[in-house]
């Protein structure tokens, strides 16, 4: 299976090097207009990069931001029997048109520039407009991970959403506490501990309620004021402390009755 990454961020790099190393897969090309991190990537997943002569192939991934996907797609001259997909979580199938082809390619990860990702551990979501075009992204994405699994637009929109409260609002939330820390001349390596042991317990319960702890899930009262006392000059984190104290009342108050 002959594969083209179109693009080159954070999700066209890991993408690229995966499928390099994959069984059974051939990356024949990194296509990209950004020459300096084009040639970067490419060289990373040992493969060629062009930014005019688009490679033939099997497979197409459009790997690039979803309001830049309707765009690139319209430029791709591709193989008739070719498939093109992108892997955005909330862009439909359908700005891939005019390929006939087209499909949905959305691994569900977290992606940054400079870490490898092993895709054996994580989901890869598809969506076919084509018995072809679907066969073919099962085949790529079963080369790289046992849990694949089919979802239209909306249901990968949900999945995305899912995502940007446990991955992004979370990082936001390390960068909350590598602030206060740091207010005080403390580094931020004393919270990390904390945030493996909550990760962990999360992921092996399977219900992040049943393990949340700290003083909104007691009703402290008074460590909650305590700490709103130290936020009073810092109108945004305290807005934020505030919301989340009462989300987590609202949620653990109800699982105990």
């Amino acid at each position: 299976m002959r594969v083209v990454v179109v693009g080159s961020g954070n999700v066209a790099e890991s993408l690229a090097q995966a499928i390099a190393e994959a069984d059974g897969l051939e990356l024949v090309q990194l296509f990209a207009r950004n020459e300096e991190r084009g040639r970067k990537v490419a060289e990373l997943a040992h493969t060629e990069w062009s930014d005019s002569s688009l490679a033939e192939a099997d497979l197409y991934l459009v790997s690039v931001s979803d309001n830049a996907v309707e765009e690139c797609a319209k430029k791709l001259h591709t193989p008739e029997n070719a498939v093109v997909a992108h892997t955005a979580g909330c862009c439909p199938i359908d700005a891939l048109a005019p390929h006939t082809h087209r499909a949905v390619f959305y691994p569900f990860q977290t992606f940054s520039v400079g870490r490898k990702v092993d895709f054996t551990k994580g989901y890869i979501f598809l969506e076919g407009a084509t018995d072809h075009a679907l066969r073919v992204v099962e085949e790529v994405a079963h080369r790289l991970t046992s849990k694949v699994e089919m979802a239209d637009s909306a249901r990968r929109a949900v999945i995305h959403l899912s995502g940007v409260f446990a991955c992004n609002f979370a990082n936001a939330m390390y960068a909350n506490a590598a602030e206060v820390l740091s207010s005080a001349g403390l580094p931020f390596d004393i919270v990390a501990p904390v945030i493996e042991e909550t990760a962990k317990k999360a992921v092996e319960v399977l219900n992040p309620v049943a393990t949340q702890t700290g003083p909104a899930r007691r009703g402290d009262t008074q460590t909650l004021e305590r700490h709103r006392r130290m936020l009073a000059g810092e109108e945004r984190k305290l807005r934020i402390y505030n919301e989340i104290s009462e989300d987590i009342w609202d949620k653990t108050k109800t699982s105990k009755s």
